[in-house]
């Protein structure tokens, strides 16, 4: 059962929307203050905090400010309720690390899409074995205890690939997993005019070009480094015979491809049958929810190709969400969801 802080000077507000928490399924803390709410916290860890920004002693720009310091309490998806409308103060708070706004009155199907939402972000960035570090670790040492895979001693070794390189390309035979210890890396299919279709984008502490390796074919897509990366590879025949032997790190493999086939066949239903405004707002919301800070940092050319669109027709439709107050346009270019929920409904 999730545990929800509710932070909320207003005594009726707080004891409603508790009692819907509750029915939910939730388990919930109340607090009529922040400084109650940062010592509940500290007792009882939440997977969650809803917080009102005005209210006595301690307003919710201060307790976001100490959960940002704690490092028992950083980390923990905070959604802002507040009556304030002004943009000032939505930019204030985003800026702060808060993850959601919910204005005040709000519905019960919007209260509940919000911490749904910010709750499968929070756990899509916990590490998973073995998706991340310390999963790699246990991969490797599992395989260590397999008889005959001497060479994955020899293999571990980081290997540093630039910016704007391939790591395999189309047709290739595969020979070995990728884990990418740092950087990013896109998998991309181009089409018989030319044109470039981004099939997967990856972040460090992912696993990639397994899909050939399961499967027994040549790769169908090609893979190429969007930053620089480091890169650690893993020989064919160790993780076919470490897969075939271990239920759990197969079972974690099998997990991935069920992710990986759902998210295409749903981007190839988005393109067939969604509204370009539509495509544009899924793949946002989509990738910001797989970046550790929220912002996405492709160029417009290869989100484009994400969306599967020109890019010119892809920046037509950032125009109008950021106009719209939906998106934030950083000046290094990256871009940053500010009203996910504002996204996610109004762009059918």
């Amino acid at each position: 059962m999730k545990t929800i802080l509710l932070i909320e000077d207003n005594e009726g507000i707080r004891e409603n929307t508790a009692e819907i928490l509750e029915l939910t399924g939730y388990r919930v803390f109340t607090a009529e203050n922040g400084k109650i709410g940062v010592e509940k916290a500290l007792a009882h860890k939440p997977d969650l905090v809803i917080c009102d920004i005005m209210m006595p002693v301690l307003d919710g720009y201060g307790v976001l400010l100490i959960f940002n310091k704690n490092p028992e309490l950083a980390g923990i998806p905070f959604i802002f309720l507040t009556a304030k409308t002004e943009r000032s103060e939505f930019r204030k708070g985003m800026e702060l690390g808060a993850d959601d706004y919910l204005t005040k009155p709000f519905e019960e199907s919007e209260l509940l899409s919000a911490i749904e939402g910010r709750l499968n972000r929070f756990v899509n960035l916990m590490p998973v074995d073995p998706l991340q570090q310390d999963g790699f670790n246990q991969f490797l040492n599992e395989a260590g205890k397999i008889d005959n895979l001497h060479s994955l001693s020899i293999d571990r070794k980081v290997n540093t690939v630039r910016k704007k390189q391939f790591v395999y390309s189309e047709g290739d035979e595969p020979t070995r997993l990728f884990f990418l210890k740092s950087g990013k890396v896109k998998t991309i299919r181009i089409n018989t005019e030319g044109k470039e279709f981004i099939t997967g984008i990856y972040n460090s502490g992912d696993f990639f070009g397994y899909l050939a390796l399961l499967e027994g074919v040549d790769y169908t897509d090609s893979a190429v480094t969007l930053e620089d990366s480091q890169l650690v590879y893993i020989p064919k025949g160790d993780f076919q015979a470490l897969v075939s032997v271990n239920p759990e790190i197969s079972s974690q493999f099998i997990k991935m491809l069920a992710s990986y086939v759902g998210e295409r066949e749903q981007q190839l239903l988005s393109m067939a049958y969604n509204s370009i405004r539509r495509r544009v707002a899924d793949t946002l919301l989509r990738l910001a929810v797989q970046e550790p800070d929220g912002i996405i940092q492709l160029s417009r050319d290869n989100l484009a190709a994400v969306i599967g669109t020109a890019t010119e027709t892809m920046i037509r439709s950032l125009t109008e969400f950021r106009q719209e107050g939906y998106i934030e346009i950083l000046p290094s270019g990256g871009i940053r969801v500010i009203l996910p929920e504002k996204l996610r409904k109004n762009t059918w």
